[in-house]
């Protein structure tokens, strides 16, 4: 197993190739020196960051100078957890964000169905439970719009699919199916499948079929679509947590042709088999992987499991129950998650544990505590994802454990919290993503999205971080403000701390001499503007590697 020098040697060593000198302008570096005024870049690195001066001197006469006006530069963005091919896959489905209503949702499908009536079924994304009364959608309601294909409806969070009468045929659930553990198929008095599908049911019975409808120029499309969206709003590295075989090979094929325009480092998806055998051997493909395909653009470091659901669906598991009394176990036991934590700890993999709910994170946490205790003293960068109901007292244990606390500002957005803060219906909603905890206790906090969970855009996501309000209607009062962060901070956790976190500190993440030259270009001063006017900044140049992926004219009188 490669260690964290000898992934990263290359970003040591001296850049050469063409100069350029970004002047002029106002750089928020993300390193111990805050703040510079120009950078050096030569061939695909950073040969300096400072004053304007100095930088002409190290520049030389033959520089290509790039007069940046006084605007503001960041590092590029890292998003410190997110599904870099799902991404794409979902700008191209029906878009059911903000409808919350069935009838929205139900014009929606049925206009685009009627618009598309050569397509053999009907992908949607993006509803929320709160749009359903009760929160749990019947097949009736899809059918009634849609009855002569199959139509799949992804939930905002991606723990649930809602499918019609013709997806269940499809797909073959019917009333003989039987749910893997985690997983429910959900069913009615009589024992038929409704059609809302959620959790490792969802990934065993339904993803699999959808995955045999897609090519390999479809995965290939839908890595550009979401590249490309990336260098518009200046992310320059992503953290993809569920990387499977066909989206890998897409990512290499990429890779292979340079057209990746952002780092990618995968956290391999491990599947629970019910058979230790079955989950360690999953955990050798991720070593395998990890040694075989690195470069700077492409890279496995560690696995990812889902040790609960979410707590809009009620399959967080936690350590009281939900406020109607029901509560759902973990997907992972603790007996089943720490030899596998083990297992990837002694293989100098990272691991990545999802865990929304209390009493998930007290699994995450123990599995920590065994890898400890079986491996003995070594280099660490466990994590655990989302951290949305979490005890006080498990924030210190995380924290002394070293182990990185990863969240996603845009999933505490008020837009979409009326059903997560109903099903809890107590004292817990006042401690709902505690970001700040994290770094007073002492372990280091990731911002990232989760895409296409929620939009990828990290401006819009930094202002949640920074003012607890929607980014999708800022009109919505702030979801418990003293949890915002200071907008630096947020900045820095999602560049610095997202490249540290999965071990690319010595790649990006901050700007610096010898790193490698992944920085955007602002419209604006978001520093000394209205937090408000970051749902409103364009990045007018993002650069990966010294070469400008995305580059527009800023307006006249900005």
């Amino acid at each position: 197993m490669r260690n964290d020098h000898d992934h990263h040697q290359d970003a040591a060593d001296a850049g050469t190739g063409p100069v350029h000198l970004y002047r002029n302008a106002r750089v928020f570096t993300a390193d111990r020196r805050t703040w510079a005024e120009s950078l050096v870049v030569v061939g695909d690195r950073l040969a300096y960051v400072g004053d304007d001066a100095t930088a002409a001197r190290v520049a030389g006469p033959g520089a290509q100078v790039h007069d940046l006006g006084g605007s503001t530069v960041l590092p590029g963005f890292v998003d410190g957890h997110a599904h870099v091919v799902g991404t794409g896959e979902a700008a191209a489905q029906v878009d059911l964000w903000g409808a919350n209503s069935v009838e929205e949702i139900q014009r929606r499908i049925g206009t685009w169905a009627k618009e598309h009536p050569d397509a053999p079924r009907v992908l949607a994304t993006g509803w929320k439970h709160a749009d359903i009364p009760g929160g749990h959608p019947d097949r009736g309601l899809l059918d009634a719009v849609v009855a002569d294909r199959p139509v799949y409806a992804q939930a905002y969070d991606f723990h649930s699919i809602w499918l019609n009468t013709a997806a269940l045929a499809e797909t073959g659930i019917d009333a003989g199916t039987t749910a893997p553990p985690g997983g429910t198929v959900h069913r009615d008095e009589h024992g038929a499948a409704t059609g809302l599908v959620d959790e490792t049911a969802m990934h065993h019975l339904v993803w699999p079929v959808l995955d045999g409808f897609t090519t390999d120029a479809d995965r290939d499309e839908a890595l550009a679509v979401a590249l490309a969206a990336y260098a518009e709003t200046g992310v320059v590295g992503s953290t993809e947590m569920a990387l499977g075989e066909d989206d890998h090979a897409a990512m290499r094929r990429a890779d292979a042709a340079g057209t990746l325009t952002t780092r990618i480092v995968a956290f391999w998806r491990v599947q629970p088999t019910g058979d230790e055998a079955g989950n360690l051997a999953q955990v050798a493909r991720a070593a395998e992987l990890a040694d075989q395909h690195a470069t700077p653009f492409l890279r496995v470091t560690g696995i990812k499991v889902m040790v609960d659901g979410t707590v809009d669906g009620c399959t967080a598991s936690l350590g009281k129950p939900y406020v109607d009394g029901t509560n759902a176990d973990p997907v992972w036991s603790l007996a089943e998650l720490a030899p596998v934590v083990a297992a990837a700890d002694a293989a100098g993999l990272q691991v990545a544990m999802h865990a929304i709910g209390d009493e998930a994170t007290r699994v995450a946490i123990g599995a920590v505590e065994h890898a400890v205790a079986v491996n003995g003293p070594k280099q660490r960068r466990h994590r655990i994802e989302h951290l949305e109901v979490v005890d006080a007292a498990d924030i210190e244990r995380l924290a002394a454990l070293g182990i990185t606390a990863s969240m996603q500002p845009v999933h505490a957005d008020p837009a979409i919290q009326e059903n997560w803060r109903r099903v809890l219906g107590d004292a817990r909603v006042e401690r709902g993503f505690p970001w700040p905890e994290m770094t007073e206790a002492g372990a280091t906090l990731v911002l990232g999205t989760d895409s296409p969970t929620s939009p990828h855009a990290p401006l819009p996501n930094m202002f949640v971080a920074a003012t607890r309000r929607s980014a999708l209607d800022p009109s919505l009062p702030a979801n418990l403000a003293h949890y915002a962060l200071p907008l630096a901070h947020a900045i820095v956790h999602a560049t610095r701390d997202a490249a540290w976190a999965s071990r690319s500190e010595h790649l990006h993440g901050r700007l610096a001499e010898g790193l490698y030259a992944d920085f955007i270009v602002l419209d604006r001063d978001i520093f000394a503007r209205p937090l408000e006017e970051l749902l409103d900044t364009r990045v007018l140049r993002t650069v990966v590697g010294g070469r400008a992926v995305h580059h527009v004219q800023p307006e006249v009188n900005r």
